[in-house]
């Protein structure tokens, strides 16, 4: 059910996004639930000037390699379940890929899950009539 997207510079080297999406998926099965086989995630890279970001925000120092993990899933899961796969993803990027946590910037967006379909044009997680 979530749909992973993942932004980074076009400067990072090759791979990388392909690598953050491989942490994410483990983080998604291990910390939040998320069945297996269900990956869909959305890679992209921009030049310079089409990632905008401040310098620093809440005391955390941002550098020209920041990344965007944006992942839209069903609502319902606690706070302390997102704390905890929040850190792993940042944990995991700076000790497998080498990342600074600071520049790992995740931001969930929650649905109802009627709000998907995942082809055929059908509503899969819907009510049924």
């Amino acid at each position: 059910m979530p749909l992973v997207r993942i932004d980074i510079s076009s400067h990072a080297r090759t791979g990388l996004a392909k690598d953050i999406g491989e942490l994410v998926y483990r983080a998604m099965l291990e910390e939040i639930n998320v069945p297996e086989d269900d990956r869909f995630q959305i890679l992209a890279s921009h030049e310079f000037n089409q990632l905008v970001y401040p310098k620093s925000y809440l005391g955390i120092e941002y550098s020209a390699d920041i990344v965007f993990i944006q992942i839209t899933l069903n609502q319902g899961r606690s706070t302390d379940l997102k704390k905890r796969f929040y850190k792993r993803i940042a944990d995991d990027c700076a000790n497998q890929l080498g990342l600074r946590q600071q520049d790992i910037f995740i931001n969930l967006i929650e649905v109802n899950k009627e709000n998907w379909s995942f082809g055929n044009g059908e509503m899969q997680y819907g009510p049924t009539l």
